[in-house]
């Protein structure tokens, strides 16, 4: 019998029957924002006035933040409105106005229009403000520079800050040139690289502890860290950051593609593929054709509106990080066609923070080369960035 009972547990494995389901391995823990971990923060809220600077990725779960807070009794004074606006309906570099929130009735406060910083009155009035917006840890993408002004300002009105931090898409990579301060504006307004690999609550942390701000001692800053995270893991936004960035492609090729916001090429604004294309209507280095239009809340005016353009479709291309053949081989084809690439080279280096890459490029150094500059200071940026960081 017992020869019998090993001969019929080896037919069935030979039919497959004996590979019985072992007991599965428990299920990664999920990525949380530190906006979903309210049991950590809401004590921090109670009895304070609030201002939150918040626009349509504030997310708990299926809510706005806003919502959630709201819900939790929390007082909210005020909210401060982004680039592109509390709802994320503003085109990119359009002016926010102030005005009142018609679902709650809260006061919304520009932080895009003639001031990029709270005034004394209105912090003020609150006791405590709030930062949470999904970034894509690029430099130039100007949601971090909202948060510095935010951040000085109420280290000078002695308000504690609470950011709810959040993955950053593009943390895996630290590239690109490192900003001089010659080149400041906001675009651009830390020594940091183009990609700095850091969350907006390590980049907070950074900014104080680097005394970017002044008075930078007095800020009382605390971050809720998002759960079960890493840098290196990859993390698709659940709600589009901006207008032109629609999608994961589009955030993956955006600090490659930005540069081209100072050339008289499109990027797709204007199209249903915002940074996953390029294109130009006199000469081309591909064969895709697209016209860009006037897209309401992401691109009234986009460039070359309404003139057919052809060009390199790349929503299907392997994308991650900053890759300069971009930039270099559109240089190269109007340069050999006598034709103005960089026609407005002093935005090029604000969004480079330097002048060195576009000097670079017009020199014909190659990619290999123009990296090669970079690694001296992205090596101690690494290390300078070790004691604020959160995450492995």
């Amino acid at each position: 019998m017992r020869w019998l009972s090993i001969l019929a547990l080896l037919w069935l494995a030979g039919c497959g029957v004996a590979n019985l389901p072992t007991q599965a391995e428990p299920a990664a823990a999920p990525i949380t924002p530190g906006a979903e971990r309210l049991a950590e923060y809401l004590p921090l809220l109670q009895g304070k006035r609030v201002g939150l600077l918040v626009n349509q990725t504030s997310r708990v779960g299926e809510q706005h933040l806003v919502d959630v807070l709201l819900a939790h009794q929390v007082n909210i004074v005020s909210i401060f409105a982004p680039e592109h606006g509390f709802r994320g309906d503003h085109d990119a570099g359009a002016s926010v106005s102030s005005g009142v929130d018609s679902k709650t009735g809260i006061p919304l406060l520009s932080l895009y229009g003639p001031s990029k910083a709270p005034s004394a009155a209105q912090m003020q009035a609150v006791d405590l403000v709030i930062f949470d917006i999904q970034d894509v840890g690029v430099r130039y993408y100007t949601y971090i520079s909202s948060m510095h002004y935010l951040m000085q300002a109420a280290a000078e009105h002695n308000v504690a800050m609470l950011v709810l931090d959040r993955p950053n898409p593009n943390g895996r990579y630290l590239d690109g040139p490192l900003l001089d301060l010659a080149y400041q504006s906001f675009v651009g307004m830390h020594p940091i690289p183009l990609l700095h690999g850091m969350t907006v609550g390590e980049l907070a942390l950074m900014i104080k502890g680097e005394r970017w701000i002044t008075q930078a001692e007095q800020l009382a800053l605390t971050v809720i860290p998002v759960a079960h995270y890493q840098r290196a893991m990859t993390y698709s936004l659940p709600v589009p950051p901006s207008p032109n960035l629609p999608n994961d492609q589009a955030i993956a090729l955006y600090p490659s593609l930005g540069f081209f916001e100072a050339t008289p090429l499109s990027v797709g604004r204007g199209t249903p593929m915002p940074f996953q294309v390029i294109g130009y209507d006199k000469f081309s280095l591909g064969d895709f054709n697209f016209t860009p239009v006037a897209t309401p809340g992401a691109a009234l005016n986009p460039p070359l509106k309404d003139t057919p353009s052809q060009g390199q479709d790349l929503r299907q291309v392997s994308a991650g990080g900053l890759d300069l053949s971009y930039v270099i081989n559109w240089y190269q084809l109007f340069a050999a066609q006598q034709a103005t690439f960089f026609n407005s080279p002093q935005f090029m280096d604000k969004l480079a923070g330097t002048a060195s890459l576009r000097q670079q490029i017009e020199q014909g150094l190659t990619e290999q080369q123009i990296r090669a500059s970079w690694q001296p200071a992205l090596k101690a940026f690494a290390a300078q960035r070790q004691p604020y960081l959160l995450y492995r």
